[in-house]
Formats: C-alpha cells, sequence, structure tokens
C-alpha cells in the first residue's frame, strides 16, 4: 500500500517537472526581449514568472528525489523479508537441515533370485538383445 502511494507521488513530480521545465523560457528569451520582441509581456510580470516557476520546479525535484530514496528503501526491506523462488527456499532449508545418507530412501529389495524362471523370461523380446547385422 505504502509503495503505489509513493509510486503515485513519484509519477505525479516527475510530470511536474516536466510540465514546469516545458513552461520556462529558456534564458536566451531575455535577450530578445530587450531588442524589442514583445516576449517581456507575462501573466506574472517581467520576472515573476521565471522566479515562481523555478521556485515549483525545484520543489517538485525536491519531492522526486527524496521519494526516489523512499522507494528505493522499501524496494530493499521488502526483497529481504521474502524469499523470492523455490529455488531459494530449498537453500534456505539445506542450511536448517542437512541431507544425510540415511535420507536417501533404499532400493526396493527383490524376493526372487535373480536365476528364477519369473525374474526374466527368456522369450521376452526386450530381455534379449538383438543379432548383430552381417558383414557386407
Amino acid at each position: 500500500m505504502l509503495r503505489s502511494i509513493l509510486t503515485i507521488v513519484q509519477w505525479a513530480s516527475a510530470f511536474a517537472i516536466v510540465g514546469l521545465v516545458l513552461l520556462q523560457r529558456g534564458k536566451g528569451a531575455d535577450a530578445g526581449a530587450g531588442f524589442g520582441s514583445g516576449a517581456s509581456g507575462t501573466v506574472f510580470g517581467a520576472r515573476g514568472a521565471s522566479t515562481a516557476m523555478s521556485r515549483a520546479t525545484a520543489i517538485f525535484a525536491a519531492i522526486f528525489m527524496i521519494n526516489s530514496l523512499a522507494l528505493a528503501y522499501t524496494g530493499t526491506r521488502t526483497a529481504e523479508a521474502q524469499q523470492k523462488t523455490i529455488l531459494d527456499e530449498v537453500a534456505a532449508g539445506k542450511k536448517s537441515a542437512p541431507l544425510t545418507g540415511a535420507s536417501v530412501p533404499a532400493a526396493p529389495a527383490t524376493s526372487a533370485p535373480a536365476s528364477s524362471p519369473t525374474a526374466a523370461p527368456a522369450s521376452d523380446p526386450a530381455a534379449t538383445p538383438a543379432p548383430a547385422p552381417a558383414p557386407k
């Protein structure tokens, strides 16, 4: 929940910074106003707009930086708290309880001896090897 709120604030501050920077005039616009281009008339006055917008840009930039640090901190805290894959869980389980030879199941014991007719009948085609082809 906190991460979602921080992400929304991050997006809003990023768009505000981009919008404010695009609305501001460049440094060369003041030089053009001195030669009578007529660009000096603004809503906030000759210098008021640049000062207000530059302050707003600085405030949103500070919000963006602080929010970036908060998102980085919450991202690392949640990554440490949860295990991500099954392999991580298996690795954590091996550290706590290592496998021994006794935990490996034994092969099933057969009650019939190998020479018994029930073990492998001679007529079984899978049990007898195929004859090799004659060389040419």
